[in-house]
């Protein structure tokens, strides 16, 4: 059976101040009338149901995604007691789905992409669950096509391609590389072997917690304990201990740059990443000047920004020019767009000064 795991933990530090801690960007309307966790979920259609949809997030967040998400059961949203980064994510959810479903596949996917072609989105899920059904101890990842050389994104380089009985080109995947700089993303684009990293991924939900076994056997025991804690009384307290006692790291550097049994599949659908303001910038229409504007703005001479304000407050600007100004009840910020990845310098400092109340 196909499980979709939902990875929403995330802080969104570069969509500040929009993002905070109580309400970070995968809880927000960022594109379209539906928040990004809503859209991750309509975008599953009928391929997973509601019980067989797993959220994993932080624990403050819970009550609110459990509100935006009426249609997945309250048991399937479950908060993490402590930030982790993404492989005990992923071992959690594979815990938990192994236990009760042993056969089960994931497809693992953040909840802050923005896809618009959704049958080409179903249906390559689709092909990689045949693909894992047909080899049942391989990992499958969807590569996005570079149309141009980000440094922002991380890259998956694929090698010879792989006999298959679907009628999608799989790949098998030689490596992935961390976010290059310009020169290096440069390469990547000319060599036409690289793809830009999808970060969703299919697999068996075993397989996945066994090779988080042979590459990360410390972390595997603490989720083997929360796993044969599951319904017991005793797993609230053995989660809370053990996930906490977990030392971090992303699923990327624990388990995929260590197996060799992973295949790419090219992405049929749009896809994007939408990690800082500037991608705001690409996935609403600007108007004559170049702006990308949600709420009410007065421009003169301002020109190629994103402007974002609260309802009922009038942002009005003169002589701006790639600059983005979001304003927000209690905290604004005005940056010159070359400046989006030092955003989250901004959240540091906060934190440096105590500043709680504006994170």
């Amino acid at each position: 059976m196909l499980h979709a795991v939902i990875m929403a933990g995330g802080s969104g530090t570069r969509f500040w101040p929009a993002s905070r801690k109580q309400l970070p960007k995968q809880l927000l309307k960022l594109h379209g009338d539906r928040t990004m966790i809503q859209s991750t979920v309509d975008r599953l259609g009928d391929l997973v149901r509601p019980e067989d949809v797993l959220v994993v997030t932080n624990r403050i967040l819970v009550e609110e995604t459990r509100r935006q998400l009426p249609a997945v059961p309250t048991g399937q949203i479950v908060g993490e007691p402590a930030k982790r980064d993404t492989a005990p994510c992923v071992g959690l959810a594979a815990a938990m789905i192994a236990k009760k479903d042993p056969d089960g596949i994931m497809v693992v996917m953040p909840a802050d992409h923005v896809i618009n072609e959704v049958s080409q989105y179903q249906k390559a899920i689709q092909s990689a669950c045949e693909v894992v059904k047909q080899c049942p101890s391989r990992f499958v990842t969807f590569g996005i096509k570079p149309t141009y050389p980000a440094e922002s994104f991380g890259y998956v380089e694929r090698g010879a391609s792989q006999e298959t009985d679907i009628d999608r080109e799989l790949f098998h995947v030689t490596r992935f590389r961390e976010k290059p700089n310009a020169e290096l993303a440069r390469q990547f684009l000319e060599s036409g072997q690289f793809y830009w990293n999808s970060g969703i991924f299919v697999w068996r939900a075993q397989a996945v917690f066994d090779a988080l076994a042979e590459f990360q056997p410390v972390m595997h025991s603490h989720l083997k304990k929360i796993q044969d804690a599951m319904d017991t009384s005793q797993f609230e307290s053995v989660f809370e201990e053990e996930f906490t006692a977990i030392v971090g790291t992303s699923i990327d550097y624990a388990v995929m740059e260590k197996y060799e049994d992973i295949s790419v599949m090219e992405a049929t659908f749009d896809w994007d990443d939408v990690g800082n303001w500037p991608a705001v910038g690409r996935l609403n229409p600007p108007d004559e000047a170049g702006n990308t504007v949600v709420g009410k703005h007065l421009g003169i001479d301002t020109k190629n920004s994103i402007i974002r304000g609260e309802d009922g407050h009038l942002i009005a600007t003169l002589g701006l020019d790639d600059c983005i100004v979001v304003h927000t009840p209690n905290a604004t910020l005005v940056a010159d767009k070359s400046q989006e990845e030092a955003v989250r310098e901004i959240v540091r400092q906060l934190e440096e000064k105590g500043w709680a109340e504006f994170l």
